[in-house]
């Protein structure tokens, strides 16, 4: 069966912007499965925000919320002493994945509704766990606090967190989001980059009908 896989990070503010359209995309195609990887966009970083990352991030910031018109709290990077890190974020999704992976889209949904639109922290592992419970929670899957920062804190989430921006790297994807069709091990690229749920339908159907034209070709008349 054909399925999704999702390249992202839940502090990539064009993954933010892309939800919305991957949201209606998958409403449209119920059933169709969907895994995703979190890819790392600035993991393992121990820097302070200097004022120039600031700069850059906030114009990024104000592109999405101009073209998706997503809500924004442009104050939320304005924290003292804040270390742009994306890894302890992308962990969350992975906890989730361990605990409950139905739930694992809607978690990185809510981590970055909670980080772009309400300003929150999602860098300390308090502020992600009652974020994701209540996510996983609300989603079917009771989950308390303790338990999911026994599992984001676990070296197993640890390593396989960064199997997952390793496997980003092995298929050399540069930019979030990334959204791949898989089907019987053959990986098609839908999109690179933010791209309305539409064209998203189009490109899919394209690569849909690309693959039935193949398949016809090869079959004996």
């Amino acid at each position: 069966m054909p399925s999704l896989v999702y390249i992202a990070d839940p502090m990539c503010s064009w993954c933010y912007g892309f939800g919305p359209e991957l949201a209606a995309l998958l409403e449209g195609l119920p059933g169709l499965p969907i895994e995703v990887v979190v890819g790392g966009l600035r993991p393992y970083n121990k820097e302070v925000m200097s004022e120039s990352l600031k700069a850059t991030l906030l114009e990024h910031w104000h592109k999405v919320a101009e073209q998706t018109g997503l809500p924004f709290d442009f104050n939320g990077l304005n924290r003292e002493n804040f270390i742009y890190n994306t890894e302890p974020a992308c962990r969350a999704v992975v906890a989730a994945r361990m605990l409950a992976p139905e739930s694992q889209l809607y978690v990185f949904h809510e981590i970055q509704r909670a980080f772009y639109s309400q300003g929150k922290d999602v860098t300390q592992g308090d502020v992600l766990a009652a974020i994701c419970t209540a996510a996983m929670t609300e989603s079917g899957h009771v989950t308390d606090e303790a338990t999911f920062l026994a599992t984001w804190n676990s070296e197993e989430a640890i390593r396989a967190t960064n199997e997952d921006f390793l496997q980003a790297h092995r298929w050399e994807i540069t930019g979030f989001p990334t959204l791949v069709l898989e089907r019987d091990g053959q990986l098609d690229m839908v999109t690179s980059g933010y791209m309305a749920m539409p064209t998203l339908i189009e490109t899919l159907q394209a690569l849909v009908d690309s693959s039935t034209a193949d398949t016809a070709e090869k079959t004996p008349a």
